[in-house]
């Protein structure tokens, strides 16, 4: 049954507009973008196939051209559509923590670097730089491949931070292993971070471990 034929409290569309974007599961969601679907499955039947072939909306973003190509009714047009979509969701949180005291909205943080780690398939080390009034005023990926003490340079990091004037930064770092635990290294290694950025009057106020679609805070931890 085509979408246009449901009840129009159930059609994606009618229903955000309606009861907000929220209110939407991931499928309905996705459909809205998908718009039509391909013979013999409605818009919702093919977001559902998507979800299920890539495990989450994360997924989606992070697979290849490739890859979606595989799925039928998706093309190159798709494609490039899901890949502007979330380079603007990145730019727009980006923005928005350009303005405010980042420490006032930790979710949000924690959803900036999800979207730009998380479906990374290596390691890479970012550094957030904020300003006095803990503002975001620029975001550095420095290190990538296999992240350890001796891969990581203290005197980079002290050397960036001067150069944008930072008053206090925010670590991050990836694990494409899918687990978000902190490792003994990654714990030896901020601290040698925040005792060399700490002979600037930079502080640390925290690190990341992102995985996937979970994001781990050091300072919650108290590792910091």
């Amino acid at each position: 049954m085509a979408i246009t034929d449901w009840p129009a409290d159930e059609r994606p569309r009618e229903k955000l507009l309606a009861k907000g974007a929220g209110a939407l599961s991931d499928a309905e969601l996705l459909a809205i973008f998908l718009r039509i679907g391909v013979q013999g499955k409605s818009a919702v039947d093919l977001a559902r196939d998507l979800l299920v072939r890539f495990g989450n909306l994360g997924g989606i973003f992070a697979a290849s051209q490739p890859d979606i190509a595989e799925v039928h009714g998706m093309g190159m047009s798709k494609y490039v559509q899901l890949q502007a979509i979330f380079e603007m969701v990145q730019r727009a949180l980006g923005e928005e923590m350009q303005v405010r005291d980042v420490l006032s909205s930790p979710e949000q943080v924690r959803n900036f670097l999800r979207l730009q780690l998380g479906k990374l398939q290596h390691e890479v080390f970012m550094v957030l730089f904020l300003d006095a009034q803990n503002r975001l005023i620029g975001s550095e990926n420095l290190f990538s491949g296999t992240l350890t003490q001796t891969s990581v340079y203290p005197r980079e990091i002290v050397k960036r931070a001067l150069h944008h004037n930072a008053a206090a930064v925010i670590f991050a770092h990836n694990h494409p292993s899918g687990v978000a635990e902190p490792s003994r290294a990654d714990e030896v290694l901020t601290r040698t971070l925040k005792d060399a950025l700490g002979l600037v009057d930079v502080k640390v106020f925290d690190h990341f471990v992102i995985a996937g679609n979970t994001a781990l805070s050091f300072a919650e931890r108290g590792l910091l």
